[in-house]
């Protein structure tokens, strides 16, 4: 009983931190949806004296994550914390991505097939494992090599450690698909320095490990040559004290700083323009701010906005700002309100029209519905937020078991 209340405190201790960790110091990412991998190997089991590693192992889909793939991930996860024999847990990817998010053309496909349910069941699944995770008792690591996209984010930022290499590619492109940064994303995205989180979310621009660690969304860096390195040394430990663990991995780590081109030495700028209170008020500080310094970086901001969908950039944007002042539990009840809204197309089809363009015929000529910022109504956003119908269930979260943190 003492070592699990050592391990809460613990967890506790870190997750404050964790975000605030900032203020000290041309690749394809589509995957091969069309790949058929063998259920049971889809998340494979590392096993060590101390510890257990989850594969996610479906390389050629860039490990994108399907139903089967995150109730495995549940399972795998509640027996680890109840046994008293593993003292930590890692997760990480197979070839070239740790997560590339949702399987969303098989989403795409179930939902034109007629079976909602199946998509219902996998938000469900992926949000509760999301929460698991985030209320954690022992720790964890995360081993973000390669590209960590979308819902991939979620299932590991979550955690208590998180390593980022020179090969990492971070992003939340989910506007682009008629979608929102969900599975716990307007969590954290909110919590980053200033408007960094609004500017992720509604451009779907990527940051590369570096950066990640230097707005806190990891905890160590290292390169990818140093990981054999890193998980030998994990391997061999026999600890359950997150101090242990992270001495551990700070061992191989690197000092590093972002480049003079990266978008965080634009903070100031971002704050400017992104700390509006409204999309439309954003394009105009970003059209101003790029008159004024000629600055190729706006252009590219504006440009990635005026591709995205429109609802999906309100609809993002309230999901953000919400989430600055809710709970890790709060903000996935409230993002699995938003899912189910999105793909039901009560109010729009953005979801299909964006995976179809983008993923399925890949014309890259979204049309979206409705089609311009102006014709999105205050009505239309709310209505992604208001509570589910009857009788569809709101997201149950186990938060009398596992508390919630802030």
């Amino acid at each position: 009983m003492q070592r699990i209340k050592a391990l809460t405190r613990a967890r506790y201790s870190f997750n404050r931190v964790r975000f605030f960790s900032h203020q000290q110091k041309s690749f394809s990412a589509l995957p091969n949806y069309a790949a058929n991998d063998d259920l049971q190997d889809q998340v494979c089991v590392e096993g060590r004296p101390k510890s257990r590693a989850a594969v996610l192992n479906r390389p050629s889909a860039l490990n994108s994550l399907t139903t089967s793939m995150v109730a495995r991930l549940n399972r795998l996860y509640e027996s680890w914390e109840e046994n008293p024999d593993i003292g930590f847990v890692m997760m990480k990817g197979s070839g070239r991505a740790f997560c590339s998010g949702a399987d969303v053309v098989s989403l795409y496909q179930s939902l034109n097939e007629g079976k909602v349910e199946d998509c219902k069941s996998f938000f469900d699944s992926l949000y509760k494992f999301v929460y698991l995770q985030g209320t954690y008792l022992k720790p964890h690591v995360a081993i973000l090599d390669g590209i960590t996209m979308g819902c991939g984010g979620g299932i590991s930022l979550q955690g208590m450690f998180r390593v980022a290499t020179d090969k990492t590619v971070f992003a939340h492109p989910e506007t682009q698909l008629g979608f929102h940064p969900d599975a716990g994303a307007s969590f954290y995205l909110s919590r980053l320095p200033g408007y960094l989180g609004e500017y992720l979310a509604l451009t779907g621009e990527k940051l590369n490990g570096v950066e990640m660690i230097a707005c806190g969304l990891a905890t160590h860096f290292t390169l990818n040559a140093r990981l054999v390195l890193i998980e030998e040394r994990l391997g061999k430990l026999i600890t359950d004290d997150p101090s242990v663990i992270e001495s551990s991995l700070a061992q191989y780590g690197d000092l590093v700083y972002p480049d003079r081109e990266s978008v965080l030495h634009k903070i100031e700028t971002i704050d400017n323009c992104f700390s509006k209170d409204t999309v439309e008020e954003i394009i105009d500080a970003l059209e101003n701010e790029a008159f004024l310094s000629y600055d190729e970086w706006c252009k590219i901001a504006l440009k990635k906005l005026k591709e995205a969908s429109p609802l999906s950039l309100k609809v993002t944007l309230q999901s953000i700002r919400e989430g600055r002042f809710q709970s890790l539990d709060q903000c996935l009840a409230r993002e699995y309100r938003i899912s189910l809204n999105g793909i039901t197309k009560l109010v729009s089809g953005d979801f299909f029209e964006g995976v179809r363009a983008r993923l399925v015929d890949r014309d890259f000529s979204p049309k979206w519905d409705p089609l311009r910022l102006e014709d999105v109504s205050t009505d239309m956003v709310n209505s992604y937020f208001s509570p589910l119908n009857e009788p569809e269930p709101e997201l149950k979260l186990p938060t009398a078991l596992r508390e919630p943190y802030i």
